[in-house]
């Protein structure tokens, strides 16, 4: 923990109102500036107790708080930094051990997620009956099987996929774990709209876990290994720009350089590539292909790591608005994080159960034909909180998938 990004904290408190878990329990100790205080004793001497360790692991590591610091206070490197050091100081009770090694041996692991697609598949009304009584037993067990997908056929994408038309750019493009095991569909768009606008889309065979999920929950050495091979993966492919349409992917492949800056060969290659948010990247590119009117209405839901992390708010819904026909609705309490967060809602499932269900009252307040979120993580929470709520599920899509849909002249969720 850098005890000069402690320092920065004036304490003021105008990240209260931001932070998710204190708004749900009103606990200093479970806001940004309550932590930062939590923070600024260990460095000056306490060990982390469990409940210190408590405090921190009930973080979502959402980053609205960054935005709402007048003193540009960077909670998100504390953060980051002080559950790598709650990892290697706190003793976790065996069964909390035996859950994260579970996590983090699949979920950064493609092949290993593809394994899950049949038993996932075969077991999905089971699992939706066996759920409530998991939950007896295990909460974080239950939730796992409350938010696994429905799964679609998998998808193999081509290494190259030309421009259609004069060629603009030529960009990398990140297939990711979940999103490439889980959501095929929105990288098989993300393709596509890529090249109707004019851009030749390297995709490198073999692509592993970029390393966000290990990062955000203090795998600290996982996370540094997983960033190493990406970054070699596109070197080797030749490209210096990686478009990424997951919000948690984008977020920390931005931060490379400060992830290996106890590397300076590794931090100066980070810097090499750039890396950009699909809707950041095409909104950028500005549009060639025709956009065909799509007569619905949208609810987009702000991805934290893409609003907050990445500041990426403008871009996806200039990309929405100017597809003919669509209007975009705005979700209410839309800086507060839907309880995905990464791993979030298998390691604290009741919180983010909680956070889950109020945005999902939020979304169905919006009236819209279609829920339009930006990260795997997001779509899988909100939508298992629909259907726990028993209400109609609203079709989620990616902004990609609706871009997509409009450049092809298709209805929305209709496949090609």
């Amino acid at each position: 923990m850098d005890p000069e990004l402690i320092k920065d904290c004036v304490h003021c408190g105008f990240c209260l109102p931001t932070c998710p878990t204190y708004v749900l329990w009103g606990e200093e100790m479970d806001s940004p500036r309550g932590r930062i205080h939590l923070m600024k004793q260990h460095v000056e001497g306490t060990p982390i107790t469990p409940e210190m360790a408590g405090h921190f692991d009930a973080c979502l590591g959402c980053m609205s708080c960054v935005t709402a610091c007048p003193s540009g206070v960077r909670y998100d490197r504390l953060i980051e930094q002080t559950r790598a050091e709650v990892e290697r100081e706190h003793v976790r009770q065996p069964e909390d051990r035996a859950l994260r090694a579970m996590v983090f041996s699949l979920f950064p692991y493609p092949r290993r997620l593809r394994a899950m697609r049949l038993p996932l598949r075969l077991s999905g009304r089971l699992r939706a009956r066996i759920a409530p009584r998991l939950a007896e037993v295990n909460p974080s067990l239950a939730a796992m099987a409350e938010l696994a997908p429905s799964v679609t056929a998998r998808v193999r994408l081509p290494h190259r996929v030309a421009a259609r038309g004069e060629r603009r750019a030529v960009v990398g493009m990140l297939t990711g774990c979940v999103q490439g095991e889980f959501f095929p569909q929105v990288n098989s768009a993300t393709a596509r709209v890529l090249a109707m606008e004019g851009c030749e889309v390297v995709i490198p065979p073999g692509q592993g876990c970029c390393g966000a999920l290990s990062l955000h929950s203090g795998q600290e050495a996982q996370a540094i290994r997983l960033a190493k091979r990406t970054i070699k993966t596109f070197e080797r492919a030749g490209v210096d720009t990686i478009v990424v349409n997951a919000a948690g992917c984008g977020s920390t492949m931005k931060d490379y350089a400060d992830v290996l800056a106890a590397e300076p060969a590794w931090a100066g290659r980070a810097r090499a590539i750039r890396t950009v948010d699909v809707s950041e990247f095409l909104a950028g590119l500005g549009p060639v292909a025709e956009r065909h009117p799509l007569p619905i209405s949208v609810a987009y839901h702000d991805a934290c790591h893409l609003a907050h992390a990445q500041g990426v708010r403008a871009e996806p819904r200039a990309l929405l608005n100017g597809i003919p026909g669509l209007t975009v609705k705005e979700i209410a309490e839309s800086s507060i994080c839907c309880g995905s967060a990464g791993t979030y809602n298998l390691f604290q499932p009741q919180a983010a159960r909680e956070l889950g269900e109020r945005k999902a009252a939020r979304v169905l307040a919006t009236g819209a034909d279609f829920l339009v979120s930006a990260n795997p993580g997001c779509t899988m929470q909100i939508t298992a909180a629909l259907r726990r709520m028993g209400e109609a599920e609203i079709p989620v899509a990616h902004t990609v998938q609706v871009l997509d849909a409009s450049l092809r002249g298709l209805r929305l969720g209709v496949p090609a």
